[in-house]
């Protein structure tokens, strides 16, 4: 098998052939003279042939080196081509996005909007997956996902990070005043089978009371079931920011709980739609700068 000679100092035979000069394929190339006058000596070496000759200030191929130069050429048109040919389908193929269901469902819909108008033209899929996406079998371009951010071979950016935040109906806290931790220790409390109350007990130094009252897994069910009135949920911050402006949900009082999960975006750096998916990334970072939904954390 033939080994072909550098990329580089064959592009650089190329330019020098139709520009009949050095620094008119160093300008092109962006180098020096000197980096293309070696280049073509060792090509020169390489091929055990002398491809230019002087004549006055053109540096004229050598018959057997402008067919080289011609052969290169149409290769680089190849290349670009196809290079071209890959971006269009980059472009054309929906930008595939994995949301966490909570995420989907809390945290990104009041931002739709935006997201059409500041997007448009982005070509997204949008898929709602409970488990974890596999980006090599799946077809994923991007994820957001929530936990620690330690994920195998992908990228991962720190979305934002969560507070635990007791909160109620306005109609609840009506017919039970709540003022500090202490008091829920009274109150009917909502639970969610990976958010347990001992935690956000044992943070402000209180003994957690045995569980009782009803167990949800599904955090629209728990949020609903608070909206209702039937006690007093542990929701996480950025989920609930909706209900709050509203008023659909009101915390009793600011004691809120820091957790050491949070929502991550995901995605391979090898892929082939990197820069869409970079513009993906940086809309939801400048959308996830808005001030905090507490002011008084405790550390879990």
């Amino acid at each position: 098998m033939v080994r072909l000679p550098p990329f580089f100092a064959l592009r650089a035979l190329e330019a020098a052939a139709r520009h009949r000069s050095y620094s008119g394929a160093a300008k092109e190339l962006s180098v020096t003279h000197g980096a293309v006058s070696q280049q073509i000596r060792r090509l020169e070496a390489e091929l055990g042939a002398r491809l230019f000759e002087r004549r006055g200030n053109a540096m004229v191929p050598t018959p057997d080196a402008q067919r080289l130069a011609g052969e290169v050429s149409r290769g680089l048109d190849v290349l670009k081509n196809a290079v071209a040919d890959f971006a269009a389908v980059a472009i054309r193929d929906p930008l595939v996005v994995s949301l966490d269901p909570q995420f989907a469902n809390r945290w990104l819909p009041p931002r739709l909007p935006r997201m059409l108008t500041e997007l448009a033209g982005a070509n997204l899929e949008l898929r709602v997956e409970e488990r974890l996406a596999n980006f090599t079998t799946d077809g994923i371009d991007v994820a957001v996902r929530y936990g620690a951010g330690r994920w195998p071979g992908v990228e991962t950016t720190h979305l934002f990070s969560e507070t635990l935040l007791p909160v109620c109906s306005p109609e609840f806290l009506a017919r039970q005043p709540l003022f500090r931790p202490a008091d829920l220790l009274a109150a009917p409390l909502l639970h969610h089978g990976h958010r347990p109350w001992s935690l956000w007990f044992r943070a402000f130094d209180l003994e957690p009371p045995p569980q009782q009252g009803m167990l949800f897994e599904d955090s629209v069910m728990l949020l609903e079931a608070a909206a209702q009135g039937l006690g007093v949920a542990l929701a996480r911050s950025r989920l609930i920011e909706q209900d709050l402006r509203t008023g659909r949900l009101v915390q009793p009082f600011e004691a809120g709980v820091a957790s050491e999960l949070g929502f991550w975006i995901v995605w391979r750096g090898d892929s082939r739609k990197l820069q869409r998916v970079n513009v993906l990334r940086d809309w939801l970072l400048a959308e996830a700068t808005g001030a905090a939904v507490t002011k008084d954390t405790a550390a879990a």
